[in-house]
């Protein structure tokens, strides 16, 4: 089940801000292009805006007010309540993790329902995946990335164990982006691997599953664009630590690497 109002941004009549952005893109050369070949020019540089923090979606009043004031956005997911809490900025999960902690299959029924009542104003969403999957999650993911083909908002593919950078290179774009999935060892170890792959290409970097100052280092080290959480809607008093770790920006990101010094470092890389 595709949503009613998908039809009109996949044959052009509308326009979302996913294919604003690849048009832009695609002009300066800063669409990947410029990755598969040589002879293109990247004729702007693309500069990461500071990292975004996004909260698991609370109904506590409290938090939301924090989250609020310290312009925080939501995350909401397929498999929760499927309202924004009065936040304007948010972006939507697919459900998948909370299906596998629960020991449950992935509802497709519940990701699509999701999809269309707010899928067309999110700021991204993940696309379904299959958790720890490797490449069978890829290829489900890869699936659901033509089935919605057109979406105004960014896609992102969930990355877990076994997957490798080349698997993924020619799949990214300024739509079409990274989520890093995985078990937590190896979402830490392989991020700035992500991060270089993610400047190569000009794609979207988001991590899950952050809820340490540490781990929000090692995304700022990675040059990524944005993680979630869910320390902030459970306890308020953990925001203003968390908040100022993602006010510090890391001088040496992968972000901040030229195309060539981010090919070589994903270069014949085994993770």
């Amino acid at each position: 089940m595709t949503p009613p109002w998908l039809e009109q941004y996949a044959s052009g009549q509308k326009t979302g801000y996913a294919q604003a952005f690849m048009a832009y893109a695609e002009y300066y050369g800063v669409d990947g292009s410029a990755d598969d070949d040589p002879e293109i020019e990247e004729r702007i540089a693309m500069h990461r805006q500071p990292l975004v923090g996004y909260a698991s979606r609370t109904g506590t009043r409290r938090n939301l007010a924090a989250l609020k004031g310290a312009d925080w956005r939501l995350l909401v997911s397929a498999k929760g309540e499927l309202r924004t809490e009065g936040i304007d900025r948010y972006a939507l999960d697919n459900g998948a993790w909370t299906a596998y902690q629960l020991g449950q299959p992935f509802d497709e029924h519940a990701f699509s329902v999701a999809v269309e009542r707010l899928g067309e104003r999110a700021d991204w969403l993940v696309l379904p995946d299959i958790v720890m999957g490797g490449m069978a999650s890829l290829d489900y993911s890869l699936k659901w990335l033509e089935r919605l083909r057109g979406m105004p908002c960014r896609m992102l593919i969930a990355v877990q164990n076994g997957m490798q950078v080349e698997d993924l290179a020619s799949l990214l774009s300024p739509a079409v982006g990274i989520f890093i999935g995985g078990s937590t060892e190896w979402k830490e170890q392989t991020a700035h691997v992500w991060g270089s792959l993610a400047r190569r290409r000009h794609c979207y970097l988001h991590v899950g599953r952050v809820n340490s100052a540490r781990r929000i280092r090692i995304c700022a080290a990675a040059g990524a664009d944005s993680f979630d959480g869910t320390s902030v809607s459970r306890y308020a008093k953990t925001l203003p630590r968390l908040d100022r770790a993602t006010r510090q920006r890391d001088m040496f990101a992968a972000a901040h690497d030229g195309l060539e010094e981010a090919q070589r470092a994903t270069a014949d890389l085994l993770i």
